[in-house]
């Protein structure tokens, strides 16, 4: 056969996946736009019930529509919206809302709800005698700052004079008797003396049918590469680059764990990025232990997909991409950058670090090819227990301040996965400082800086 015939046939291929990629995601925007259309109220229903939510990694969100839908089926009026989308005029057009909001940090706003923080909860002269509000916060006892923006939220709420339906409940890393609570005072505002329909997406057993470590004789804790395939032999559920899933465990701890998704559906298994962790006393993690030395291959595991819209492509198709991460941070990177290379888009410029380049150097082979292919423009990889040169991304990305000025001045979104405590903090800082704290924000608001941190 002729190179010529060869290189029609994968030009042929190359646009058919291309078509395809395209087509799963136009199906996929179309059923977002059909369940919120369902939700909408008749013209003569009045004001509907605003559900609300703060999201950082989706946790939020996904219990607003499962609110939302519950209020539905039991007759109200609803609309859900993200926190930041919210203007004044329609916060004081509204009769009831509903605020569930997750905390960021030590105390801080989500980013999706970055413009609200700025705009609204800025202002004092808001009346909102009008409205009758509940708050559903979401966070963490292990933080100094549990819930803390859930918190200052009612405050600014009961400050602006609205009139709370019921006591602000606070939700400690998804405790099962205070989403019970939040539920049945839902039932309560649709006039219902039973339990509202929740609609809930399941658990599914999944085969684990691959593990393989990645880092052997690393000094930081083992990672893993795990791969999974549905248990009784279903479809592949459908994805995107930047979604979660979430692992239910058996025994007295049932808060089900997440992780990013490292692989797209088009592999045709569900792959995960998982390090073993270690409390102080030296036993394991209960799910990362279990997944990464609990788990026999063959075995199955309770799973479910969840979407992330936070940490999503969404309207950043055509924008170059800085990716930054660390740790098995690279998980989710890897992810856009596979869908980068299938549905085509500017290219991407990665910062990744880890500890060791003898041991932590992980897909090497992936990221040489990706820039080999032209879809990675720069791809800086640092190693903090090497030495010499800058050791951490967060310097490393200091380095380069005009490179960053550019990239961004060309409409470039920055994806951040990985650590809370040090990396994302740090890189934090370093865009503040080089392109000020305005031009942050704005990109947060415009959806153009989506962190995915832990």
């Amino acid at each position: 056969m002729s190179r010529e015939l060869w290189a029609g046939l994968l030009l042929a291929a190359y646009a058919l996946l291309c078509a395809a990629c395209w087509l799963g995601h136009r199906r996929r925007q179309q059923r977002a736009a059909a369940e919120a259309a369902a939700l909408l109220p008749a013209a003569d229903a009045g004001p509907p019930v605003l559900v609300l939510h703060a999201s950082q990694t989706g946790s939020a969100e996904e219990l607003a529509w499962q609110s939302a839908r519950a209020l539905h089926l039991a007759g109200l009026p609803v609309r859900v919206a993200a926190l930041g989308e919210l203007t004044a005029d329609e916060l004081l057009a509204a009769r009831q809302a509903l605020f569930i909001a997750s905390t960021y940090g030590e105390g801080d706003a989500p980013d999706s709800a970055a413009r609200f923080v700025h705009q609204l909860m800025s202002r004092q002269d808001l009346d909102l005698g009008r409205l009758s509000v509940a708050v559903l916060a979401l966070g963490d006892q292990t933080y100094a700052q549990y819930c803390g923006f859930g918190r200052a939220l009612d405050a600014w709420l009961q400050a602006r004079g609205a009139r709370a339906l019921f006591e602000r409940i606070d939700v400690d890393r998804g405790d099962t008797a205070a989403l019970a609570e939040w539920r049945q005072h839902l039932s309560h505002i649709a006039g219902s003396a039973e339990a509202l329909d929740w609609q809930e997406q399941p658990f599914e057993a999944w085969r684990l049918v691959a593990r393989r470590h990645l880092n052997p004789g690393s000094a930081g804790g083992p990672v893993f590469q795990l791969a999974f395939e549905p248990a009784d032999g279903r479809a592949l559920p459908d994805w995107q680059a930047g979604d979660l899933v979430q692992l239910q465990l058996e025994g007295p701890d049932r808060t089900p764990r997440e992780y990013t998704l490292a692989a797209l559906p088009r592999d045709g298994r569900l792959e995960l990025m998982v390090r073993q962790l270690r409390r102080e006393d030296g036993s394991l993690g209960l799910g990362s232990g279990w997944l990464t030395q609990g788990l026999a291959l063959g075995e199955t595991a309770s799973l479910r997909l969840r979407a992330h819209s936070g940490f999503r492509i969404a309207d950043n198709a055509q924008r170059p991409l800085i990716l930054i991460g660390n740790g098995t941070g690279l998980a989710g990177l890897r992810a856009h950058l596979q869908a980068r290379e299938a549905a085509g888009g500017p290219p991407a410029w990665l910062l990744y670090g880890e500890r060791q380049a003898a041991h932590d150097a992980h897909y090497t082979d992936e990221i040489a090819a990706w820039q080999a292919r032209g879809l990675l423009a720069q791809a800086d990889l640092v190693y903090s227990r090497d030495g010499g040169g800058p050791r951490y991304v967060q310097q490393r990305l200091a380095e380069q301040p005009e490179r960053l000025r550019q990239w961004v001045a060309d409409g470039a979104a920055i994806y951040v996965c990985g650590s809370l405590e040090g990396m994302a903090g740090g890189v934090h800082a370093v865009l503040c400082e080089v392109l000020g704290s305005a031009q942050v924000d704005a990109l947060i608001t415009q959806g153009r800086y989506r962190r995915d941190v832990y």
